[in-house]
């Protein structure tokens, strides 16, 4: 199999690339599923079941999120009826939507999403691990699912490679999101799992991680109450990274970043 991961989606100049940029990509890499982080893509600030609905017409199978899933009251009876719009497992018990689901492609090929979010330097909630053992236990990598990718949406470097090394072997890739700006550590882990510790963001990044970068600084300079952050709103770089997959063991057999448009360099 073949699947891209978006890194997080950052106001109207994220959007704008990842819809310019995602029917284009399935075409010419042939992807089997595609799966974007949208937790900013409402003017920075969680996401709106009309950016959903526009996202998934533009070819995007399944959005993840992370601590700003419930910045747009609305989207919490939304996340209820969508399936492909996903909040952290590890939210605590009761918590509206889904952490994770099983998906078919048009091949009919199984894949597993699941959404995790870490605790280092990020909101007290459950346990990542536990949450992600309970999750694979429902599923047999290579059998039961053909696919299985981790969304780990943290800020610390260490927590998000240990949950890397956690599920090595057991799922296809771990890609982590948060911190907006990707990371070069790329690669298969030796039990065969695709890892990259930031995907980046799809975004302006003449900006300070998405946001106007006029207001951001002040607000270091200062040290006091500003006006409120907005995205910065110049041409939006899609950062991501493509993963491809051994069809009888699930594994991965290689991982690419992917940058196009924008401030950033492209990938080759």
């Amino acid at each position: 199999m073949k699947v891209l991961f978006c890194g997080d989606i950052v106001g109207r100049s994220g959007r704008d690339a990842v819809i310019k940029e995602v029917p284009r990509l399935r075409r010419e890499l042939g992807l089997d599923f595609v799966v974007v982080n949208g937790e900013n893509a409402a003017a920075g600030f969680g996401i709106t079941a009309k950016i959903c609905g526009e996202l998934h017409a533009a070819g995007v199978d399944c959005i993840t999120t992370g601590n700003h899933a419930w910045d747009q009251r609305e989207i919490i009876p939304y996340i209820a009826q969508d399936k492909r719009l996903l909040r952290p497992i590890n939210f605590p018990p009761g918590t509206p939507g889904w952490g994770a689901n099983l998906f078919q492609t048009a091949r009919g090929q199984k894949i597993v999403v699941m959404n995790v979010m870490c605790r280092l330097f990020m909101d007290a909630i459950d346990d990542p691990f536990r949450a992600i053992d309970a999750e694979l236990m429902k599923y047999a990598l290579g059998r039961s699912a053909h696919f299985i990718l981790v969304d780990v949406h943290g800020e610390a470097t260490s927590e998000k490679q240990s949950v890397g090394h956690y599920c090595d072997g057991r799922v296809s890739a771990v890609v982590g999101t948060h911190s907006h700006v990707p990371t070069a550590d790329s690669w298969v882990l030796p039990g065969g799992t695709a890892y990259q510790t930031d995907v980046g963001m799809c975004g302006d990044y003449d900006s300070v991680i998405g946001m106007k970068k006029e207001i951001a600084v002040a607000r270091f300079v200062k040290k006091m109450p500003g006006e409120r952050l907005a995205p910065a709103e110049g041409e939006g770089t899609l950062c991501g990274t493509v993963v491809e997959t051994d069809d009888k063991t699930g594994l991965a057999r290689s991982i690419h970043p992917l940058r196009l448009g924008g401030r950033l360099p492209p990938t080759g």
